[in-house]
């Protein structure tokens, strides 16, 4: 009997895109269900009822829900390709590094790029503070996972590829070289694997996805200033 593994996503989730990302270095085939969260499909309600949102993975008959539940749940399951070290000490410290991504150092970029003023120099030192973590722990390593691409390489791909086109769209500079030169090289590094590549979102659409949402809050500030 084949094995069914589906995947509910968003072409612009970087979440879902991670999940892709696992499956394909895993060599697992899967079926993608593009999902519009404007608009939730039944079956994306009946299957995460709790958060209501994406990825879901469906692996016959079993549901997953939460990206980074998710990579832990493919890389135990698949043999071959691992995300995760065998070390017990190495592991506990990849799973460290995806709860600062996630929780720490995404926050304070995405807060960085969409704020203005005193607010927005205030959350652009916070995100250089952790960018710059991440420098450090990159030292001596191609990868987060050392030779090879692992679970925090994928779970950071949402600042490898994200960041750059809003830093375009908004007119910062985050991912300075001459400040981040480590991290810049692991993006390129990052950057120029087929199999990442293979998960990116087309990059024009993404750049006119950002610039609408920079008109929308333009166009919102402008109404609130009218009032």
């Amino acid at each position: 009997m084949a094995e069914e593994v589906k995947v509910m996503g968003m072409w612009i989730s970087p979440f879902s895109r991670r999940v892709e990302l696992a499956l394909k270095l895993k060599g697992v085939s899967y079926e993608y269900i593009q999902e519009d969260l404007a608009n939730k499909s039944p079956l994306l309600l009946k299957y995460n009822p709790i958060h209501k949102k994406i990825p879901v993975l469906l692996h016959n008959e079993k549901i997953i829900v939460e990206s980074t539940v998710i990579l832990e749940y493919i890389d135990e399951t698949w043999e071959g390709y691992s995300l995760l070290p065998e070390d017990p000490y190495q592991r506990a410290m990849a799973r460290f590094w995806v709860k600062f991504i996630d929780e720490k150092c995404w926050p304070a970029v995405w807060i960085a790029c969409w704020s203005e003023g005193k607010e927005q120099e205030k959350a652009m030192e916070e995100a250089w503070e952790h960018l710059r973590t991440l420098e450090n722990e990159l030292k001596g390593k191609k990868f987060f996972g050392g030779e090879t691409i692992g679970l925090v390489d994928i779970v950071a791909n949402l600042i490898a590829f994200g960041v750059g086109i809003i830093e375009e769209v908004v007119g910062i500079k985050l991912l300075d070289e001459e400040k981040l030169p480590i991290l810049c090289r692991w993006i390129e590094q990052l950057l120029s694997c087929d199999v990442v590549k293979e998960c990116l979102p087309p990059r024009d659409e993404l750049l006119m996805f950002f610039q609408a949402r920079k008109e929308a809050i333009i166009a919102t500030k402008s109404m609130v200033y009218k009032i």
